[in-house]
């Protein structure tokens, strides 16, 4: 059932930049075009170059079109940019907030009192901007609801990320601040949820007496892409695997909520994080592996270096592959390993969620088949395959009795679903105030302080790190982080590639 939104307010900080032209401008259309935006919504756009309505008007229809080249609906394209406002707001310009206010709540003011504001701007900006607004008093809810997004990284690390929150809260209430993850909007990593806790055959089994281990891996064919002053900073521990990969930890790991609704939901996750094992910095090369992807071939073309890209340094240690294996010390996990490794110039873009059983307690058909037994897999693709697939044994047809893996492919998506973008959900969530796919401070700080350790260790040791060739599956030595031979990173989805490689 839809449900009826009130009339708000969007104004977007940095609308002229990548996030809003890639990401936030085609989310809002395709929900315009879907008839769910509220009826009396306005945008107002805001960023730091002059621009007339008619030229802003003009920036969103090509950046629509740039996304949708087959063509757009017209129609849904007219709706939408009559909703649109633009404000510039120079640097150097003391009045701008306001200026802003007045132009929001003013007497003669159009814009609806319930206002969302998003942050599509470098993170450092969120407490200036945060704390112009609130001495204006645009942040006051005295005649409507105020709702900020901000966008991760939150933070550096766990002392900056509590710097970063002691801004916000002077000015904010906790449920005031949403922080996104795009990941949790995905409609595969929400089917997490759905797979889980709507079919009683799995809860049995979804504990350390079946499940062998879980790797959650995120690939990329794409080097940093013209980021290297973003990249140098973060790396592919801060910028994915803290933040992402940790989120669908908590998915697969987390009990089953009182209900659903955004608290409950949120507690648990935070149950996850607040149980995986600390990782002390004298044990943190036995749980933790990084790389640095070299020059090579991917995509049929030869690419350069990390070190080579322009804006690296040339004896940066900035890693742009990372793997961890985390524990979670609770009474349904414990024993478990969690394997996330995150990587750039890998041989495809894929994400996923792969579980491995453990072999039966007795091997009664090691004569029917050839080879070492093969184990049981729950596989969830999350992009770009997005489905859900249980591998099992079963008898090859003939004579003989024989045994091979069979994939059962349980993938929900059927012709004429909806097909949304991430943020296309998670915005609609904002105006609705549905918090659940949102994270909390305490979340944050709690998956902060599980990679704390391992940023300071990489930091000190600035001498060394291993290189992979672009093109490959990262460097072969993270087979250490493994328990035994017989384990393996899982490269494919597809039942051929399971026993194939090993590294």
């Amino acid at each position: 059932m839809t449900k009826t939104l009130e009339p708000c307010t969007l104004v977007i900080f940095g609308a002229g930049g990548n996030l809003s032209r890639n990401k936030l401008i085609p989310a809002l259309f395709d929900l315009e075009a879907a008839g769910r935006l509220p009826e009396r919504m306005l945008i107002l756009g805001c960023d730091v170059m002059p621009h007339q309505r008619e030229a802003w008007l003009d920036f969103v229809a090509n950046s629509l079109r740039r996304t949708y080249p087959d063509g757009l609906n017209e129609t849904a394209l007219q709706r939408f940019c009559a909703r649109w406002h633009y404000f510039d707001t120079p640097i150097d310009d003391m009045t701008v907030y306001a200026r802003l206010q007045q132009l929001l709540e003013g007497t003669n003011s159009d814009f609806p009192p319930n206002v969302m504001y998003y942050m599509a701007v470098r993170p450092s900006a969120f407490p200036s901007i945060v704390e112009h607004l609130s001495n204006v008093g645009l942040l006051s809810e005295r005649n409507g609801w105020r709702r900020v997004v901000i966008e991760k990284p939150f933070g550096y690390d766990l002392l900056s990320a509590q710097a970063m929150q002691a801004g916000l809260s002077r000015h904010l209430t906790e449920p005031q601040i949403y922080r996104i993850d795009h990941y949790l909007g995905k409609a595969t990593v929400q089917n997490v949820l759905v797979f889980r806790f709507s079919n009683l055959l799995l809860e049995p089994i979804w504990n350390n007496h079946y499940i062998d281990h879980v790797q959650i891996t995120h690939s990329e064919t794409l080097g940093i892409e013209g980021r290297a002053d973003y990249y140098e900073g973060a790396g592919a521990l801060r910028d994915m695997l803290q933040s992402h990969l940790m989120q669908l930890l908590t998915l697969v790991a987390m009990e089953p909520p009182v209900t659903m609704e955004a608290e409950h939901l949120r507690d648990e996750k935070v149950k996850v994080l607040q149980a995986i094992r600390p990782i002390p910095q004298n044990a943190v090369n036995a749980h933790a592996f990084r790389g640095q992807y070299a020059s090579g071939v991917a995509g049929g073309k030869t690419v350069p270096g990390y070190r080579e890209e322009a804006g690296v340094a040339p004896d940066s240690t900035t890693e742009t592959y990372a793997a961890l294996k985390l524990f979670v010390d609770n009474w349904r996990w414990a024993g478990v390993p969690f394997y996330l490794r995150t990587g750039k110039r890998l041989p495809e873009n894929s994400s996923a969620i792969c579980i491995r059983f453990k072999q039966p307690p007795q091997d009664l058909l090691k004569h029917a088949r050839q080879g070492p037994p093969q184990p049981n897999w729950i596989m969830l693709g999350i992009q770009p395959n997005e489905c859900l697939r249980i591998e099992m044994q079963a008898k090859v047809p003939g004579l003989d009795l024989q045994t091979r893996i069979v994939s059962l492919d349980a993938n929900s998506r059927q012709e004429g679903d909806e097909d949304y973008d991430a943020y296309s959900g998670l915005l609609l969530d904002v105006m609705q105030g549905d918090r659940s796919l949102f994270l909390r401070i305490d979340e944050v700080e709690a998956a902060w302080r599980v990679v704390d350790p391992i940023i300071k260790v990489w930091s000190m040791e600035r001498d060394f790190i291993s290189e992979y060739p672009a093109g490959s599956w990262g460097p072969r030595g993270t087979y250490r982080l493994f328990d035994r031979n017989d384990q393996f990173w899982r490269h494919s989805l597809e039942p051929e590639g399971a026993d194939l490689q090993t590294y």
